[in-house]
């Protein structure tokens, strides 16, 4: 909450959506009721419902999603966001993520800079940090929003339905954007790793990836990640 109330953007619409929380969570939102434009509190079948039901209560032109867990790396990401949607033939725009301790945020646990997306990046197993990535709402509903049959993939899915359009056009801005704690629902256990690359690669196989390439995708993709992780110094 304090995250959001920080960024120098005025234009902001924060949609919040709470699975229903029994816990306290909702008396802390109401301290902060002012900045929240909807709130909804209620039961779900997981996180894409949550984030479906996101996308249906927002209003405005471009859609991103800021989870429980992070924050924004600086006051003017939201800014320096709205700057690239300036050009109406911007259809997305991402940036680069850090990985932070739970503990302290201070502290880098992994590095992701992601890169320009080309013609044949989604073949390398390329995707773009996904808690980076602002998209304008009508693509959203072009694609039927997230495919909640898949627990930790949908994401991955929805970028490969998004990136494969002829004319999506992607801006990467080269810098953090999103500092994530660690602990998400797809590296939280080794059951959810297996999980999670068996979904990537059905998500593949149903974007008209062949077997062999869709095992290639999906063998870059996790490779791709070696070289992001903070050793310390």
């Amino acid at each position: 909450m304090r995250s959001v109330a920080l960024q120098s953007w005025p234009h902001r619409e924060h949609v919040l959506i709470d699975g229903g929380s029994k816990d306290g969570t909702l008396a802390i939102l109401e301290l902060h009721r002012k900045q929240i434009s909807t709130l909804l509190s209620e039961s779900d079948t997981g996180i894409y419902d949550a984030l479906n039901k996101g996308i249906s209560c927002a209003s405005g032109d471009v859609v991103g999603f800021l989870h429980s867990d992070d924050l924004y790396a600086h006051g003017d990401v939201l800014a320096n966001v709205a700057r690239e949607f300036e050009d109406p033939s911007v259809c997305a725009v991402y940036g680069d993520l850090q990985y932070v301790s739970k503990e302290d945020t201070s502290q880098v646990v992994r590095h992701w800079s992601s890169r320009t997306f080309g013609a044949n990046s989604l073949r390398q197993g390329w995707m773009p940090p996904h808690p980076t990535l602002y998209v304008r709402r009508e693509w959203y509903k072009l694609i039927g929003g997230f495919d909640i049959n898949y627990r930790i993939a949908a994401d991955y899915f929805s970028v490969l339905q998004l990136f494969s359009q002829p004319n999506f056009k992607a801006i990467h801005i080269p810098e953090v954007l999103v500092k994530m704690r660690v602990g998400g629902a797809s590296n939280r256990s080794m059951k959810n790793i297996i999980t999670k690359s068996r979904e990537d690669y059905d998500a593949l196989r149903r974007s008209n990836f062949g077997m062999f390439p869709a095992l290639m995708a999906l063998g870059l993709k996790n490779f791709s990640k070696f070289g992001q992780f903070v050793g310390k110094h």
